[in-house]
This record gives structure tokens, sequence and C-alpha cells, in this order.
């Protein structure tokens, strides 16, 4: 199950000359979890995400640029599974303008490949 993504972490990883105790230390983790991450059997949690993009001194868009298109094109297909409001209320007022701002702004981010 092997994604860009993984092959990136393993990439940066060699590319610093740090080992994967290396990185499960820096990240208080076990090796394991270095190896799962770059074989792409898991994902990174936020705080890994974060300490991930430090290490290797990468920004956030260029390191996880493949997970966050997924993650739009996620939120783009909920959207219009979206229910509609029953009772419009002063607390939904903007709540269609800001759903339409946001599906455009995803369908243009999937459409020109990034964010």
């Amino acid at each position: 199950m092997s994604t860009q993504f993984a092959l990136d972490l393993r990439l940066a990883r060699r590319k610093a000359g740090y080992t994967q105790a290396d990185v499960a230390h820096l990240l208080s983790g076990h090796q394991s979890l270095v190896s799962d991450l770059e074989l792409g059997l898991k994902r990174p949690n936020l705080e890994q995400i974060i300490e991930l993009s430090l290490l290797y001194g990468k920004s956030f868009e260029s390191f996880f640029g493949e997970l966050l298109a997924e993650r739009q094109r996620v939120l783009h297909k909920r959207l219009g599974r979206l229910p509609k409001v029953i009772k419009p209320s002063a607390h939904t007022f903007n709540r269609t303008r800001s759903l339409e701002r946001l599906r455009k702004r995803l369908k243009s981010q999937i459409e020109y490949g990034g964010a």
C-alpha cells in the first residue's frame, strides 16, 4: 500500500542521513511506527505531521500535498451529500454562502492539483 507520501518520507529520511531509530526517537515512537509510515501502512497524526515537517525542513503543503489533495476530494464528495437545513435560523444565515464558497474552493483546488 505504498503511496507517494510514504516514498517521500523514506526519501527525506535517507537524504537527511537519519535512521528509522533516529526518527522514531524524535517522534517519541517506536521504530515500527516509522517503518509503517514509510510503507504506507499508517498515517501520521497531527503532532507527527508537524514534527516530520520540522524534522525534514519541509512545509506542510509540500510534504503532505498528497494527503491534502485526498482530503480535498473527500470533503468535496461529502458536500454533495450534505443534508439541507430544515428550519433556517439566525445561526444558519451564512450557511448557503459559506458552503458555496467551500465548494468552489475545493473544486478549484482539485482541478488545479493543490492548495
